[in-house]
C-alpha cells in the first residue's frame, strides 16, 4: 500500500469519526412521515442459529448463548463490520416471534447505548447506509411494545445517521457501497421528519453514480454477478420509495434498471440461481425474480457475451462461462483467477460448479477460492491464471489486488452441427510458460450433452523460447497441467469403466457420465464448495485430468452426458437441503 492510498484512509477515518461526534448534537427526528415496506429479507434459518447463540459473522463462529453481540471480543475488524451493518435483523425479523424480536430489541439498543454517541467502529457512509436501510424496514418489528423512552432513542439515533450520511456519503467507495449509503439517505430524507432535505440530493447523487458505475451493457466494474444483484436491488427499492413519496427518481436511475435486468437474467442458471464468479454466490433465493417482478423490466439479454461472461442453454440445461478478462484495479479487490472457468447446471440441480467466495469462513479460504485450481479451469504447473498482488488496507479489512492477468482473451460464439459452440483462449500462462489456453465448449440443442476440448498452446516464437526454458528447468519431464471439473455437493459421483469415466447421480435421478481420451490421467478427488449461511464449508468431489505438456500444442478433449435411459423430461421433487446447518 502507497503511502498516498495510507494517508488518504487514515484521514477518511479521522474524518468520519469527527461527523458522528458532530452529528451526536443534532436535533432528533420525532418520528416517521412515512415508513417504506419492509423489503429486505432474512433466513430463517440464520435467524434462528442467532436465537441460539451460534453467531457466525465474517467467517467466524461464536458460540455465546444469551449474550450481547457487542459485548464479545470480536475475532477481527471484518467480523465487527459484519455485524455493525445490522444485515442479521432481516434474519430475526424473518423469525418473527417473541424471542427474535427480544434479540433484535436488546441488540439494537445496546448498539445506542453503545456507539449512539458516535464513537466506535460502524461510523463509515456504507454501514450507516446499509444500517439505515435496516431499522427503517423493521421499525414496526422493532418498536412493538417498547415504551416512548426507547421509541425517542431509536428516533434520534436514526436523525444523526442520516445527518452522518448526508455529510460522509460521498467518501464511501464507488460500487456497492455507494449504492447503499445513498440508498440509506434516501430512506432517511423520505422517511423521517425534519430530515427531508436530504431525499433529493441523494436520488440526483444516486442517478449520477449509475451513469458511472452501470455500463451501456447493464455491468458493474467487479464483474461479480450477486453484486450486480444486490446493486439492482437497491435501485428497486430506492425507486419504489421515492415513488410512494410521490418524488420522481433520477432517469439515470431508471435508466440504470432498464440495462440491468436483461443482464441479470442471462446471468442466472436453470434453476433460478445466479453463477459464481469473482467473489458472488447464488444470490438469496427468491431475491433476484422478485426484484426483476418489482422493476417491470421484460427486455431479454443481448446475444453475445453479458458483463463478460458468455450463456448457452439448451434444453433444460445452462452453461455459464467466465470469458472475459478479470476485473482490473481497484475493482479487483474481490475477483477470482477465473478466466475460461464455467458452471452447468441441469433443471433445478447444479452439477458442475465453481468452489466459490471463501470471504465468508475467514482469510484464508478467501484467498484460496480466489485460486484458478477453485474454479472449473485449466491450471498450469500449480499456477493461477492471474495472481494476488500485496495486500492493501480496504476500510476494515486486508485486500489483494489481481496482477499479472490475462489481458487478451478472444471469444467467439456461434452455432455448431448438434448445438450452440463457444469458443475462447486467454494468455494467462504465456508469460510464465509461453502457453495460450484454449477453450471449445458445444452444448447440445437439447441439453444432454456437452463436448469439450481444452488446447495449450505456444503461438509465437517468444512463446516457444519461453516453453522451451520451462521445460529445460524440468528436465523435459513436461509441463504438468490439471484440468478441474468441480461437483455440487448434492451429486452422488464415482468412477466407472475400470476409472476411465465418472458416473454423477443427481438428485433429481438425471445421471451424467464422465468421459475423456487418452493422454492424461483422470480421478475423483476431494473438493470444498464455499457458500454464505452455511457454518462451515461443505464437502464434495471434483473430477481431475492430470497430463503433462511436452510440446508446443497439447489437447486434451473430454465430454460430459447424460446416461442414455435419463428420461428427457423428470419430474423433479427432492426436497433441497436446509440453507444453513442445523
Amino acid at each position: 500500500m502507497s503511502d498516498r492510498e495510507s494517508w488518504q484512509a487514515a484521514r477518511t477515518r479521522l474524518m468520519n469519526r469527527i461527523h458522528a461526534l458532530l452529528s451526536a448534537r443534532a436535533r432528533a427526528a420525532t418520528g416517521f412521515l412515512s415508513s417504506p415496506e419492509p423489503r429486505t429479507t432474512g433466513v430463517v434459518a440464520r435467524g434462528r442459529q442467532l436465537i441460539a447463540g451460534n453467531l457466525m459473522f465474517a467467517g467466524h463462529l461464536v458460540e455465546a448463548p444469551g449474550a450481547m453481540v457487542w459485548d464479545l471480543d470480536p475475532p477481527d475488524a471484518a467480523y465487527m463490520e459484519d455485524i455493525q451493518g445490522f444485515g442479521w435483523l432481516d434474519d430475526l425479523a424473518a423469525v418473527g416471534d417473541v424471542k427474535a424480536r427480544k434479540v433484535a430489541q436488546d441488540w439494537l439498543w445496546g448498539w445506542i447505548a453503545r456507539y449512539g454517541r458516535g464513537r466506535g467502529p460502524g461510523w463509515s457512509p456504507e454501514l450507516t447506509g446499509r444500517r439505515l436501510i435496516r431499522w427503517i424496514h423493521h421499525a414496526l418489528f422493532i418498536l412493538r411494545a417498547q415504551d416512548p423512552e426507547h421509541a425517542a432513542l431509536f428516533y434520534r439515533s436514526l436523525a444523526q445517521q442520516a445527518i452522518f450520511l448526508g455529510k460522509r456519503w460521498h467518501v464511501s467507495p464507488p460500487g456497492l457501497p455507494r449504492f447503499e449509503a445513498l440508498t440509506g439517505l434516501i430512506y432517511a430524507g423520505i422517511s423521517l421528519e425534519g430530515m427531508e432535505r436530504y431525499a433529493g440530493p441523494a436520488a440526483r447523487a444516486l442517478g449520477a453514480e449509475c451513469s458511472r458505475q452501470v455500463d451501456a451493457m447493464g455491468g458493474l466494474p467487479t464483474r461479480n454477478p450477486e453484486e450486480l444483484l444486490e446493486v439492482f436491488t437497491l435501485l428497486t427499492w430506492a425507486q419504489s420509495a421515492l415513488e410512494e413519496a410521490d418524488l420522481k427518481p433520477d432517469p439515470e436511475h431508471i435508466a440504470a434498471i432498464t440495462r440491468i435486468a436483461p443482464t441479470l437474467r442471462a446471468l442466472r442458471h436453470a434453476d433460478g440461481g445466479l453463477a459464481r464468479f469473482h467473489g458472488g454466490g447464488r444470490g438469496q433465493e427468491g431475491r433476484l425474480d422478485h426484484a426483476l417482478a418489482v422493476s417491470g423490466v421484460k427486455k431479454r439479454p443481448a446475444d453475445g457475451l453479458t458483463m463478460g461472461y458468455a450463456r448457452l442453454s439448451g434444453g433444460r440445461t445452462s452453461l455459464v462461462v467466465d470469458a472475459a478478462a478479470p476485473p482490473s484495479g481497484k475493482a479487483s479487490y474481490n475477483a477470482h483467477a477465473s478466466t475460461l472457468a464455467f458452471e452447468l447446471t441441469s433443471g433445478r440441480r447444479p452439477l458442475i460448479v465453481n468452489c466459490g467466495s471463501g470471504a465468508v469462513f475467514g482469510r484464508d479460504w478467501r484467498r484460496a477460492g480466489r485460486a484458478t485450481l477453485s474454479h472449473t479451469a485449466l491450471c498450469v504447473d500449480g499456477y493461477s491464471s492471474a495472481r494476488l498482488g500485496k495486500p492493501e488496507r480496504i476500510g476494515s479489512s486486508l485486500r489483494e489486488r489481481l496482477e499479472d492477468a490475462p489481458r487478451n482473451v478472444p471469444v467467439q460464439i456461434s452455432n455448431g452441427v448438434d448445438g450452440l459452440r463457444f469458443e475462447g483462449g486467454h494468455d494467462g500462462y504465456v508469460a510464465t510458460h509461453g502457453l495460450t489456453h484454449a477453450r471449445i465448449l458445444e452444448l447440445g440443442f437439447d441439453g444432454r450433452s456437452l463436448e469439450g476440448e481444452d488446447l495449450l498452446m505456444a503461438l509465437e516464437d517468444g512463446d516457444k523460447r519461453t516453453f522451451d526454458r520451462r521445460m529445460d528447468s524440468l528436465k523435459l519431464a513436461g509441463v504438468p497441467f490439471q484440468l478441474r471439473f468441480h461437483l455440487h455437493p448434492d451429486v452422488d459421483s464415482a468412477q466407472d469403466m475400470g476409472g476411465q469415466a465418472v458416473s454423477m447421480a443427481l438428485r433429481s435421478g438425471e445421471m451424467w457420465v464422465f468421459r475423456h481420451e487418452g493422454g492424461v490421467e483422470l480421478t475423483l478427488e476431494p473438493s470444498v464448495y464455499l457458500e454464505k449461511g452455511r457454518l462451515r464449508p461443505r464437502s464434495c468431489n471434483q473430477i481431475v485430468l492430470s497430463g503433462r505438456a511436452m510440446e508446443y500444442a497439447t489437447r486434451i478433449r473430454w465430454s460430459l452426458a447424460k446416461a442414455r435411459d435419463t428420461a428427457i423430461a423428470i419430474r423433479d421433487l427432492a426436497m433441497d437441503e436446509a440453507e444453513t446447518d442445523s
